[in-house]
């Protein structure tokens, strides 16, 4: 916690360094034919049409940029964004939960978006006092996603690309949806953790993929989005199938007398294509269901 306090102050020491010191002469005003975008938190901001220089704070923004073809427009990323293989070679400005201020603002970026799953929403808003518009991305469900890669498609003026992205993303999801429609909904155990045992709540992201994909969570009823879960309670719900995380540790020999223990329903998942809200989130949940509905 105070190395977190300890970067905020750091973060308001740089930024009233650079406004005392002149940066703001050099600061980045709207141009006369900025465009008006409301994002995802129902913030109001002023872009410039087709920004150029666009600083990505998330994986999955990343994703959706070079998804929408505006990969070249990308002037730096974070040391998470590791996909396509053509993020590897963009400038970084550090990780997710701590990208480098200093590293940004010499970018001149016409636009930076971040996710509300970093938890820097509050953080990066004094970018506005130098004049670098923020959006929010903030996508709770597999809907929301697509409508946001739209939107951010709309920000980037690039529409035409995002409505058929979108498309053919929403197809694939009915796709999924009619398949699993009338089929049983098995009690599916999702491992995040497992010491201790951590699981998707009713409001996560996975909950949801979960349930499109025709399935049922043993922690649904759960409120918080990742909480602690007893094994003790798992068990009393008699999963059907389990899924753990790409290089997570063996199956816990407490679980191993589960339904989905004895019927050999254990699987692993690829964690890039279920913990990050862009246009793979379809690829995992067409990975979830044919797991839950082969």
């Amino acid at each position: 916690m105070s190395s977190q306090i300890n970067s905020y102050r750091r973060f308001s020491i740089i930024l009233l360094a650079l406004l005392a010191c002149g940066a703001c002469q050099s600061k980045t005003s709207s141009p006369d034919n900025a465009r008006v975008y409301t994002d995802e938190l129902g913030r109001t901001i002023r872009v410039r049409p087709d920004p150029q220089r666009i600083i990505s704070l998330a994986p999955s923004i990343t994703e959706t940029l070079f998804a929408l073809g505006a990969g070249d427009r990308i002037a730096g990323v974070t040391t998470f964004c590791d996909y396509p293989a053509e993020a590897g070679q963009k400038e970084k400005v550090g990780d997710t939960l701590r990208p480098s201020v200093e590293k940004i603002v010499s970018l001149k970026p016409d636009l930076v978006i971040i996710s509300t799953s970093s938890q820097l929403e509050g953080f990066l808003k004094k970018f506005e006092e130098i004049g670098i518009p923020v959006y929010i991305n903030n996508p709770r469900n597999i809907d929301e996603t697509i409508s946001s890669i739209e939107r951010i498609g709309e920000v980037l003026g690039l529409e035409n690309r995002a409505r058929e992205l979108a498309s053919s993303l929403r197809a694939r999801v009915l796709a999924v949806r009619s398949r699993v429609a009338s089929s049983d909904h098995p009690v599916v155990l999702f491992m995040l953790g497992t010491e201790p045992l951590i699981v998707p709540g009713r409001p996560s992201f996975i909950n949801n993929l979960i349930e499109e994909a025709g399935g049922r969570s043993v922690s649904a009823d759960a409120e918080a989005d990742y909480p602690q879960f007893s094994y003790e309670t798992a068990l009393a719900r008699q999963p059907e199938i389990i899924f753990l995380q790409a290089g997570q540790e063996p199956l816990p020999d407490r679980l191993k007398e589960t339904p989905a223990a004895r019927a050999g329903r254990v699987y692993r998942l690829d964690d890039a294509l279920l913990l990050r809200p862009g246009p793979r989130i379809i690829d995992g949940l067409e990975q979830i269901a044919a797991k839950i509905h082969p």
